[in-house]
């Protein structure tokens, strides 16, 4: 009895001594985060709202702040329709699913059956009949159930954190070709007016010609600077329609069933507030899905450390089991088992050829990349953010002077057309002041649109806006 003892006590010390090993790495990492964006944040428009940060809030209808309603159509058709959003959707159920396998392993199993069996030796052969309810359950000794279901989970949460990366992707995708192909539109206005003073001009020139009056050098300019002027309509044109394609192709739909009507890019003048620093690592749900990754890795570090420890299955079967299949049923047929019919309750591996060191391994090597790439999505997010943030106040400065440029070269191209028809000046003065102010209003319409563009960026950079407290489409979808 006393050696019994000390044997039980050996057992139950060397258990409690195996499961402090069993402890798993954080789930969360320190990063150092500056106090401010180096880019000054320009001041809150009033429209934009950043409500309290947290990764599984929906967004709103950040959109909306730019009051156009043909975007706002564009944006919900592209969400009802993407092929892109529909996969997403389709991992984040699939990651449920397994979810669902994990919890199951957790809980109280039990099944029915019933079957003959068939056996003999050298004196005959017979027949058993059983029909019998068979009950199992693992208890959860080190933690490896309850790790994987946390896992599992966590995937689950990373999953829906890449569908709201995706969905603010898909919008914000949207919106900057909407932008981009009203800019072109801007273009395009220029060069058509600018088109049709090139034929005024040449006319003008034509009439000098016929009267004498000028040389043929004249027209022949005239008539380069107007082909000049509609061949950069033609390619101006082509890079819309690649556009054009691109948004079809994002509104789910094929570029022959859609194309947007042309419209001049009006100026955009929202406001994004950067907000701080360590804001930034719950707006962001691609932060926020690195971040799960991560504690999934960790929760599966103790899944692979479990494994070295007993496991204890409890099992046991109640029914009828009888030699005739009239008899089976009949209360005297009852019977009964306590634990398992074939292995042990209590598993303690010994040999395994190196099996459970090698995932331990493959577990801690994965836990290290992810926490790598934790601290890399964390750097791509604040540059996302500066870079934005300095192509708004770059593009404020430069569309101030090129309105100015835009003034001074329109001027420049009336005093020389007036200088010209005076006879006081040469048509090269026409033509080089004619140019200048056609660069001048172009360079200006880009800018514009990389305003506007960079807008967006600014808002998908800093992890979309807020609405009030309202589900994500993904939660929404999982409740219906």
């Amino acid at each position: 009895m006393k050696t019994f003892n000390l044997s039980l006590t050996t057992l139950v010390a060397a258990l409690v001594l195996a499961g402090c090993s069993t402890t798993k790495p954080p789930e969360q990492v320190a990063v150092d985060l500056p106090s401010q964006y180096r880019e000054s944040a320009p001041a809150l428009d009033g429209a934009w709202k950043v409500a309290t940060p947290a990764d599984q809030v929906d967004r709103g209808n950040w959109w909306s702040v730019f009051g156009d309603a043909q975007l706002s159509n564009l944006i919900a058709d592209a969400t009802q329709a993407s092929p892109t959003l529909v996969m997403a959707m389709a991992r984040v159920k699939e990651s449920r699913a397994t979810a669902g396998l994990a919890d199951a392993d957790r809980a109280f199993q039990l099944g029915a059956g019933i079957g003959p069996t068939r056996q003999g030796n050298a004196a005959g052969a017979s027949t058993q009949w059983r029909a019998q309810l068979n009950a199992s359950y693992e208890v959860d000794l080190f933690g490896r159930l309850s790790d994987s279901s946390r896992a599992a989970r966590l995937d689950v949460q990373g999953q829906e954190a890449a569908y709201r990366s995706v969905l603010l992707a898909l919008q914000a995708d949207v919106a900057q070709q909407y932008f981009a192909i009203r800019s072109l539109d801007s273009e395009l206005d220029v060069l058509q007016q600018t088109i049709k003073l090139r034929q005024d001009a040449l006319h003008l020139v034509q009439r000098r010609y016929d009267a004498g009056d000028t040389s043929e050098l004249d027209v022949a300019q005239a008539k380069t600077e107007l082909s000049v002027t509609q061949a950069e309509l033609e390619g101006v044109q082509r890079n819309r329609s690649q556009r054009d394609h691109a948004l079809a192709i994002l509104l789910g739909k094929t570029p022959a069933q859609f194309t947007l009507a042309a419209t001049p890019l009006q100026p955009v003048t929202v406001s994004v507030p950067a907000g701080l620093p360590s804001d930034l690592l719950e707006r962001r749900p691609d932060i926020a899905q690195a971040q799960r990754q991560l504690a999934a890795a960790s929760a599966r570090i103790g899944v692979a450390k479990a494994a070295f420890f007993p496991s204890l299955v409890l099992t046991g079967s109640a029914g009828y089991e009888s030699n005739a299949l009239h008899n089976l049923f009949q209360w005297s047929s009852r019977s009964w088992l306590l634990g398992p019919l074939v292995g042990t309750v209590l598993n303690l591996p010994l040999l395994d050829g190196g099996r459970n060191k090698a995932n331990l391994a493959k577990a801690d090597a994965n836990y290290e990349a992810l926490v790598a790439n934790y601290r890399q999505q964390v750097l791509v997010g604040f540059q996302d953010v500066e870079d934005n943030l300095s192509a708004l106040r770059t593009l404020d400065n430069q569309i101030r002077f090129q309105d100015e440029a835009v003034s001074s070269a329109q001027l420049a191209a009336r005093l020389a057309d007036s200088r010209y028809r005076n006879g006081s000046a040469s048509y090269f003065e026409v033509i080089d002041a004619q140019r200048s102010s056609l660069s001048a209003q172009r360079a200006k319409s880009q800018s514009v649109g990389q305003r506007a563009v960079a807008s967006v960026g600014l808002i998908r950079a800093l992890g979309g806006g807020w609405g009030e407290g309202s589900a994500t489409p993904a939660a929404k979808e999982a409740r219906s």
